[in-house]
């Protein structure tokens, strides 16, 4: 059940999710539908993959390869984005940059190996603003070789819903959404798969912000650990866990041990609010043995710097004048130029320097690849496929650039790609 503001901080009921689909040996089948959600205790109609918002956990191993097919039930197009996967760019799901829409009856087969383990997802990429914001997203979990032994791998995802004064989904999208810091839901929550632990059980817990436009700020209490992984890729040394910020399209993969129950609360404002609770029911011993890093994906490091480009974020409300016709541009462009952002050989290590220039934050989100945050001294940090700039800020990021095609890279505040932030960038 899902549950409003006042009704969270009273108690939570557990929601059904389907069960996770091992990909290994089989297609996989994704059926867009119409599904009826109890939201404050009303049914409100959303689009989920198979009946279900959000879709079914997808896992499949490192190495593998994954078949899945989209057959499109809906009536309008749709496709699917494989968030953060290094795959080709066929498989890329990008309207007009990859392949065109599905269209109603129609079906599109995906298909490529897996090369990071990871926690990753998938979502529509047409029309996406609308139907992400409906529920057409879920997980993809590629599982390592050799996992880190935990008594739970549990996923968690995060999501808000606008609702209207009758207490449907609101499908009126404001000119505010656009301007300012986006489509933000009146109601918010988070999906878990398992809502039962015990005390001193050891868990791997998988968070994803897979909402359109809101960056989460979740506090984990009732169990100690560490960080091990920032969108999919290991951390080199885990990090003591604290408050986590996530722009949409961001993951965190946190492991530690229960001492309680086990509470998912998003403190941005003075009073936290719950989202999920992990209810603590027995004791087990807990484990000596320390947690250790996640095994690297194998990444190619940063080599020699040959090219540097610069990505500036204009646009929104009190923003100043650009040369794009949306509400929001890169480098005075609104939308996909027909010239790529920048042109690069295969391998080319790259600086991008991504400067806001308006006064909300952005998402920014590289397809294809992931990056390297850098330090003040240019010095490559973390790898991430999503890096939020905040309001007048500037980061640098390198990138190297070994997966060749033509990728894109957009605010994933889904309000702000939607209006003119997006562009796109061709490696050879």
């Amino acid at each position: 059940m899902i549950m409003n503001r006042r009704q969270m901080l009273i108690g939570l009921s557990a929601a059904a999710l389907p069960q996770p689909i091992r990909a290994e040996g089989s297609r996989v089948i994704l059926r867009p539908t119409k599904v009826d959600m109890v939201v404050e205790g009303r049914l409100i109609e959303m689009i989920g993959f198979n009946n279900s918002v959000p879709g079914p956990e997808i896992r499949v191993g490192r190495n593998e390869t994954l078949s899945a097919r989209l057959e499109n039930t809906l009536e309008e197009g749709t496709m699917i984005h494989w968030h953060g996967i290094r795959l080709p760019n066929a498989m890329d799901g990008v309207n007009v940059l990859t392949q065109d829409a599905v269209i109603p009856g129609g079906s599109f087969d995906y298909r490529f190996a897996v090369p990071d383990a990871g926690t990753f997802w998938y979502h529509s990429h047409y029309l996406s603003l609308d139907q992400v914001s409906r529920g057409m997203f879920g997980p993809l979990i590629v599982e390592e070789l050799d996992p880190p032994e935990v008594d739970q791998d549990i996923t968690i995802q995060l999501f808000d819903i606008l609702t209207d004064a009758e207490g449907n989904f609101d499908r009126t999208f404001h000119t505010s959404h656009y301007t300012t810091e986006g489509r933000l839901g009146d109601v918010m929550m988070a999906f878990s798969s398992s809502y039962q632990t015990r005390v001193g059980e050891r868990l791997r817990l998988r968070v994803i912000n897979p909402s359109v436009d809101r960056v989460f700020k979740i506090t984990l209490q009732g169990m100690s650990g560490v960080v091990v992984a920032l969108d999919g890729m290991p951390l080199v040394a885990p990090q003591l866990l604290g408050d986590m910020v996530l722009a949409p399209g961001q993951r965190v993969d946190v492991i530690g041990d229960v001492d309680a129950d086990v509470l998912v609360l998003e403190s941005s404002s003075v009073e936290p609010l719950l989202l999920a609770k992990i209810s603590a029911t027995g004791s087990r011993d807990k484990r000596n043995a320390a947690i250790t890093p996640l095994p690297p994906n194998g990444l190619p490091q940063p080599g020699r710097i040959t090219q540097s480009v610069g990505l500036v974020m204009q646009g929104g409300a009190g923003g100043k004048p650009h040369g794009g016709f949306g509400s929001w541009a890169f480098n005075d462009v609104s939308g996909l130029p027909r010239a790529p952002l920048l042109s690069a050989q295969r391998g080319e290590t790259i600086l991008m320097q991504l400067r806001n220039d308006t006064a909300f934050p952005h998402g920014i989100h590289l397809h294809g690849h992931h990056f390297w945050e850098t330090d003040e001294r240019r010095a490559p940090t973390v790898l991430r496929d999503t890096t939020l700039v905040e309001a007048g800020e500037t980061k640098e990021i390198l990138c190297v650039f070994d997966n060749p095609g033509a990728w894109l890279i957009h605010c994933h505040m889904l309000s702000h790609q939607e209006d003119g932030m997006a562009t796109w960038l061709q490696v050879a």
